[in-house]
């Protein structure tokens, strides 16, 4: 077969499966398997593929067509400026997340050394991020699951980066002070289980439901972030756009000053706040 008859075939599989993106998935999944550049891919497109690596790429796209997610299947991803490992013991570090990565820098930038903790890091990806971008910061994390704290781990190996992890239930026994919180916490409203894509099944729960209006986890982060923030700290969070704003007015009812930031599509997605009282 040909490489590009190739290609065509898996994509129109992953159609047939209801793969949100079948061209792009395919596309990346030939890629890997054949371990080919872009650009090899242009230029030997009218290339016969040898059996090997046709039944290696079919087995992906078999996988892909069960709607295991693209980031397992890869293995690792270009996330913020750094690799990540993907699998099921953290969330899949999502597009979109990388805005709240910009929202941080850009807060971060007239503080010469700050202190970061990123709340719930599951990969890895907002910590390892900052630390990449900011060398001179010292950068903790957190999160509740053993599992997710070790492939964040790893993730920092791979990339060379040196992060300070503590497995806590949000900040319950990390003392602070802190410059900047930033987390992207478990948002989703409880009543999503029955409608999310069959992807997010993968992902931990953990790491995914917020209660039954999606901010039971922000409710407790927030309150226990008035206790390590510095006065004018800043706390920075990725929420669900349906109740983002409601918990932006919940913050300022606290003494917060606080608002909405929306992500690339225009949703109201992320609230920036900053803490003034002591």
């Amino acid at each position: 077969m040909l490489l590009r008859d190739l290609l065509r075939r898996g994509a129109a599989r992953l159609d047939a499966a209801g793969v949100p993106s079948p061209e792009v998935d395919a596309r990346a999944l030939l890629l890997h398997a054949l371990g080919l550049s872009p650009v090899s891919l242009l230029t030997r497109a009218a290339s016969e593929v040898a059996p090997a690596d046709e039944a290696r790429f079919e087995a992906l796209i078999a996988r892909r067509a069960a709607r295991v997610p693209l980031q397992y299947l890869l293995g690792e991803v270009e996330w913020g400026g750094v690799r990540l490992r993907c699998d099921a013991r953290a969330l899949v570090p999502r597009p979109e997340t990388e805005w709240l990565l910009h929202l941080t820098l850009e807060a971060l930038s007239s503080l010469p050394a700050p202190r970061v903790l990123d709340v719930g890091t599951g990969t890895g990806a907002l910590a390892l991020g900052v630390k990449a971008a900011r060398s001179g910061a010292q950068v903790s994390a957190t999160d509740l699951s053993p599992e997710a704290l070790t492939l964040a781990r790893e993730n920092a190996t791979l990339n060379g980066l040196e992060v300070t992890w503590v497995q806590a239930d949000l900040l319950t026994g990390v003392p602070g002070p802190f410059d900047l919180i930033v987390s992207n916490p478990p948002y989703l409203p409880d009543a999503d289980r029955e409608d999310v894509q069959p992807e997010v099944t993968h992902d931990p729960e953990l790491a995914l439901y917020g209660g039954p209006d999606g901010l039971d986890l922000a409710r407790r982060l927030a309150a226990q972030a008035t206790g390590v923030l510095v006065p004018g700290g800043r706390l920075l969070l990725e929420l669900d756009p349906r109740n983002a704003p409601a918990f932006a007015a919940e913050l300022r009812a606290q003494g917060w000053t606080a608002d909405t930031a929306a992500d690339l599509t225009g949703r109201e997605r992320f609230v920036v706040a900053q803490w003034a009282r002591r």
